[in-house]
């Protein structure tokens, strides 16, 4: 388990310390923080395949591979 410091603004803290108690705003914190990590991954996974699918930027990236292998040294 990791502690963290986490800063939130006033009004925010305040509503959190009156609704949740004391003892369940770590996991409260916890449960939230992984399904918006969740929604942002599926996102990049998204966007991955998308970028996989697009033909015009794969003959681009094939391109860019002849170059980086055009036998110079990294010097």
């Amino acid at each position: 388990m990791s502690r963290i410091l986490v800063s939130l603004p006033d009004e925010l803290a305040e509503r959190m310390r009156i609704v949740i108690p004391s003892r369940q705003r770590s996991r409260v914190i916890a449960g939230l923080l992984e399904k918006d990590i969740e929604k942002r991954e599926k996102a990049l996974y998204k966007c991955a395949l998308a970028v996989e699918k697009d033909e015009t930027l794969n003959r681009e990236m094939t391109d860019w591979d002849t170059a980086v292998s055009d036998g110079l040294d990294d010097e």
